[in-house]
């Protein structure tokens, strides 16, 4: 195919996929036939036989899942084989959602005679195929009307009605597009209005409708449901937005008082999508000019062009004259000038001619082909002036299609035959009673069609916490869903409405646990095609520093105000989220240097595929105002997804709003009961279940203090037994999560201050009252709570439940209602309304649950209520300190052992929860263990690497690992791996020293430098110092020269300095600027030679968090 403009030639392949009917033969061409028979589907034909159905399904369930990446998949072969057996015996078989949504973009995107394709992946799908009634239909079309409006914003969407089972049972909408208007013959034959409507007119007088005489009268829907004779409705005034036509610079047209309608929706065609006929399906774009004009002045349509050129003075006695011409000029000029002016959505034919040929090399390059009607593409006016004009396109037919069907009148016998030779007044104004649709019902219809799916990720719980206050104020008016990250089927995204994310953010802006590179970096490397792990981590790295988002749906809406006819239509390609409304929430600690990481890395990734942002990323720190951050952002993000699919007229964001502040325990529907079974559960199989993580248990091989008796501090080498189990398979540089128990003095104080505890061993279950419905009547039984397992409270407050951190606002608003004195039910009212207060109380005291009741000692709190509202208890992680070639069978760890005093060290004495559980330990208790990958913290894969490893303090405890391996693949050859270790004094806490120097005499670690901050006699000195004053060259060599790589594993502070110490390294010794140093670190990360493995901070101490909380303070004032 040539373009003969260009003089390119392009090749087309895609067509031998096309179906086989094509009536053109060597003697003739019937290209310009309006309903070819290629596009017609006549009811009334022999159906198509259940051979050719099943050709047609199979072609295009191979199609959808080729689409997902899942072509020979298991899903793959199972769907196929379910389509056939149900076409076998019932001759069809549904499409499920997902198929239903693909099918429908994908007859857009086939259709050769619609020059606005480019946009076909952005196509809104609204599933009615349950309606079982015309009124329902109705309801549903004017929700359609309501979206595709959108004050003017037109957006393309598509309706689905039942599907075709017979002609008898078939569903139809008998006007051939949604809004049309009404024509009336006069005594002496001439029409008023739109001729092209005549037919149907008349057939609506005959039922009952009186039209008002004008020109522009809107006809009534007339709707057919499941066979039956239709049944009229009328459209409410406020659904329709019409445009009123005038010029930009004479009056003579707005004199003549015409207008248009702004949303063209088609309802006529009927829709193959793999041998299902869906005969009604109301569809809308937008237009383009040249489409109206034609209607005005075509002389089968308006016939105005007589009319205009007069108006306009044009000498019309002489067809050289071109007046005609100068009148649809001027025509189509006062279009697109009367719809920009009113803020309405429409092309002009260049901008859409020049975009479908943007379509045109896109989709050859990506199917091979692009069918299309030159006939049709060609705009009516100016048509050599466009691109498409000059490019030859083959013209066929492909499955799924948009295809012609004949006028339902034509065809269809009517069962009250009665009804059709008389006006039945009567029957109407029934029907006109039930035209209005009440807020009530709009509604109702918008949330039975319109999900929202809450993806989660986290480590701590918080983020599902505040996933399920996000559902509860969406279910105001969406039908909404919670989701975890790592139980998402990602084939499922690009079908997706309304998508919110809420995530924390692990270690060095890693993704939590449950946000793994299975979920949302699987993605990253799907889209380019990376199939492995390490290609999706450095593609993740290339997103995390990308911090600026693309606003592009946000600033569409912006100027949506000053909307110019390109905006959009020039996409060159849509991309995979194109339709998916999105939003997005981070929480994380300022502590850490990439704060929120991990949100915005998902963020930018959504706006990367072209999903739409309906409101900017939340953030949400924990050291100043999470709660408040969430809810206003929760707030603004649920009115902003109203006012998109424009619900803000149906509800009441007070109420909406207000459920963002209440809690939904109900004492009266839980309580706790004595177990039939009095035998307490295996607590590791329970926590796999609860967490769906694969644990294995460990026993304690060894216990050492690696730290002086001078020292006063402890930091311990844990050595456990796997027993070879799978589950901890590991390499250097991977985590050992761990699920700790709390402190048992703890519980037991705890367990005193319940109201009705039980005793130590009396194995309990927490059940929940349910309701069930059956023919004779509702009636209340208990059931077990599925939450916890029966247990003794002492396993569920030591094993499962979490009583050491600050309880959150929501379960002191709960403790105020449980039997407080006034004064003290007051303060924690006021404590949980989640704002200051509650920060400064949590921050002064970081309280755990006992020193809360305490504080409060009229509370009477109930075991169900903490049973049920407590946080699960989290895994804690370790970097793994040793090699499973050294040590097969063991799994280690550097150990910290944490206490410290609140309130800047005048408070109680806190013990950090699991470094003092490991402290504890004896060698019969069980311990919880899982493993989690650390892609992007591993050994260089070439073992002759040099590597720069920096670890003050337990920093070292992974490059044990490191030197471990290497010793055990010691080989002949020059290899350099440096080690730069801090701590305090060589006296007391020199981490594995002896180890170090044998490690050095192997020829596993080359060089071994230390920083002492306290040694006496002498001046502080940190790793960053060492950096910089003694080994800035080597430094300098390893990583620029040589392209080596740089660890550091550490707390924040210590990171960050490294970090800036890194920098002035590259700049000293390098002759470099700080944005080349920027972008050499930046490259050294995707590269995967800077590796960070930053545990944030682990002694709470007052300083520390009065530091991070002031600076949190301030960035939230910044922002307000």
């Amino acid at each position: 195919m040539k373009n003969w403009e260009t003089n390119q030639d392009f090749r087309d392949t895609l067509h031998v996929k096309a179906c086989p009917i094509n009536r053109c033969n060597p003697e003739k061409c019937n290209g310009s036939i309006m309903q070819p028979p290629n596009m017609m589907r006549d009811p009334r034909d022999p159906k198509p036989s259940m051979d050719s159905i099943k050709e047609l399904a199979k072609d295009f369930i191979n199609q959808y899942f080729t689409s997902m990446k899942r072509n020979d998949s298991e899903a793959h072969s199972s769907r196929l084989a379910e389509v056939l057996a149900s076409i076998s015996s019932t001759g069809t078989y549904e499409l499920t959602k997902n198929e239903l949504i693909f099918g429908a973009k994908t007859a857009w995107r086939n259709a050769p005679r619609c020059v606005g394709r480019i946009q076909w992946n952005k196509l809104h799908v609204f599933d009615c195929r349950k309606v079982t009634s015309t009124r329902e239909m109705f309801d549903a079309i004017c929700v359609h009307l309501k979206y595709a409006t959108n004050k003017g914003n037109i957006r393309s969407c598509i309706t689905f009605f039942p599907p075709r089972n017979d002609v008898k049972t078939e569903f139809r909408v008998w006007n051939s597009q949604l809004i049309r208007y009404a024509c009336y013959r006069q005594e002496d034959g001439s029409l008023v209005g739109d001729p092209a409507n005549l037919e149907l007119t008349e057939l609506c007088m005959r039922l009952g409708w009186k039209g008002k005489g004008g020109r522009f009268d809107l006809l009534p829907l007339l709707l057919q449901a499941n066979g039956e004779d239709p049944e009229l409705y009328e459209l409410p005034a406020n659904l329709v937005l019409e445009v009123k036509l005038r010029h930009p610079e004479q009056d003579w047209l707005e004199q003549m008082n015409l207008k248009w309608y702004a949303v063209p929706a088609v309802s006529n065609i009927l829709l193959d999508i793999g041998g299902v006929e869906f005969p009604a399906v109301p569809f809308n774009g937008w237009f383009m000019g040249t489409e109206i004009g034609r209607d005005l002045v075509d002389t089968s349509r308006y016939n105005m062009i007589l009319p205009m050129a007069e108006a306009m003075g044009l000498n019309t006695k002489k067809t050289s004259s071109l007046w005609k011409d100068k009148a649809i000029l001027e025509l189509n000029l006062a279009i697109l000038h009367s719809f920009q002016s009113d803020n309405v959505t429409i092309m002009d034919h260049h901008v859409a001619t020049e975009s479908f040929m943007k379509h045109f090399a896109n989709e050859v390059k990506l199917r091979g082909g692009c069918p299309g009607d030159w006939v049709w593409l060609v705009p009516p006016v100016s048509g050599s002036a466009t691109p498409v004009f000059h490019q030859e396109i083959l013209n066929y037919t492909l499955n799924p299609s948009c295809l012609y069907q004949p006028d339902p009148w034509q065809y269809y016998k009517w069962k009250d035959t009665v009804m059709v030779k008389r006006k039945n007044k009567l029957h109407f104004k029934e029907l006109a009673k039930s035209v209005m649709v009440t807020s009530r019902m709009m509604k109702k219809a918008m949330a039975n069609r319109i999900k929202t799916t809450i993806l989660y990720a986290t480590e701590t719980g918080k983020s599902y916490a505040y996933s399920l206050i996000l559902q509860e104020i969406f279910n105001h008016a969406f039908d909404a869903k919670v989701v975890a990250m790592d139980q998402y089927d990602i084939c499922n995204l690009e079908y997706e409405s309304m998508l919110l994310v809420v995530t924390s953010t692990f270690g060095n802006g890693d993704p939590p646990e449950n946000g793994e590179v299975q979920t949302m970096l699987r993605l990253f490397y799907d889209v380019n095609n990376q199939p492995n792990m390490a290609a999706s981590a450095k593609n993740y790295i290339n997103i995390l520093n990308y911090r600026k988002p693309r606003k592009r749906g946000v600033l569409r809406r912006r100027f949506q105000s000053q909307l110019d006819v390109s905006r959009d239509f020039d996409s060159v390609s849509q991309g995979l989220l194109a339709n998916v409304k999105f939003a997005v929430f981070g929480l994380g600690s300022r502590a850490y240097p990439h704060f929120c990481a991990f949100a915005h890395a998902v963020d930018t990734l959504l706006g990367e595929l072209e999903g739409e942002r309906v409101k900017e990323i939340g953030e949400g720190d924990e050291m100043c105002g999470q709660e408040e951050c969430f809810r206003n952002w929760a707030q603004q993000v649920f009115k902003a997804a109203c006012d998109t699919f424009c619900l803000q007229e149906e509800v009441n964001l007070e109420d909406a709003n207000a459920s963002l502040k209440s809690t939904k325990f109900d004492k009266s529907n839980f309580r706790v009961t004595v177990s039939d079974v009095q035998v307490e559960p295996n607590y590791v199989e329970t926590l796999s279940k609860m967490h769906r993580k694969k644990l294995s248990p460990c026993r304690l091989i060894r216990r050492k203090n690696l730290q002086s008796e001078k020292s006063g501090r402890s930091t311990i080498l844990i050595q456990l037994e796997k027993k070879n189990s799978d589950v901890l398979n590991f390499q250097p540089g991977d985590h050992l999560g761990i699920y700790p128990r709390n402190d048992p003095a703890l519980v037991k104080a705890l367990i005193s201050k319940i109201r009705d505890a039980t005793d130590d061993s009396t194995v309990v279950r927490l059940e929940v009252q349910d309701e069930k419905k059956t023919f004779i009547g509702n009636f209340k039984y208990w059931d077990a709570d599925t939450r916890l397992p029966s247990c003794t409270l002492t396993m569920a407050f030591s094993r499962f439940l979490d009583i050491t951190t600050p309880p959150t606002p929501q379960l002191l608003k709960l403790f105020s209602e449980c039997n407080v004195n006034e004064e003290q039910s007051t303060a924690l009212r006021i404590l949980g309304q989640g704002e200051s207060e509650y920060e400064d109380w949590k921050f002064s005291n970081n309280p755990n649950l006992v020193e809360v009741l305490n504080e409060f000692p009229s509370t009477q709190v109930d075991a169900s209520l903490l049973l049920k509202q407590l946080p699960l208890l989290q895994a804690r992680y370790y970097s793994i300190s040793s090699s499973p070639d050294v040590y097969p069978g063991e799994i280690h760890c550097t150990v910290s052992v944490v206490t410290y005093h609140t309130r800047g060290g005048d408070g109680p004495l806190h013990h950090g929860v699991c470094s003092s559980y490991l402290n504890s330990i004896t060698d019969e208790e069980e311990v919880p263990c899982f493993v989690r990958m650390a892609p992007t913290f591993h050994l260089p894969t070439k073992e002759d690497a040099p590597c720069i490893l920096v670890g003050p303090g337990t920093g070292i405890a992974p490059f044990r690992s490191f030197w471990q391996h290497r010793i055990s693949q010691i080989q002949k050859g020059d290899r350099t791996m440096a080690l730069l270790f801090g701590c305090r004094n060589p006296q007391q806490d020199h981490l594995y020293k002896d180890e170090v120097e044998t490690a050095m005499k192997q020829g596993a670690i080359s060089h071994a430098y230390t920083a002492f901050s306290r040694e006496e006699g002498k001046p502080k000195q940190y790793v960053q110092d060492v950096i910089m004053n003694d080994i800035s060259e080597f430094v300098f060599d390893l990583i620029h020269t040589r392209n080596g790589h740089f660890y550091v594993c550490g707390d924040v502070t210590m990171a960050a300095e490294v970090h800036r110490t890194l920098k002035d390294v590259l700049c000293i010794n390098g002759g470099m600027t700080p944005e080349q140093v920027e972008e050499y670190i930046t490259a050294m990360k995707s590269e995967d030679r800077y590796h960070e493995d930053i545990f944030g901070v682990t002694l709470r101490t007052y300083e520390v968090n009065r530091s991070l909380r002031l600076k949190g303070k301030e960035k939230k004032l910044s922002m307000k």
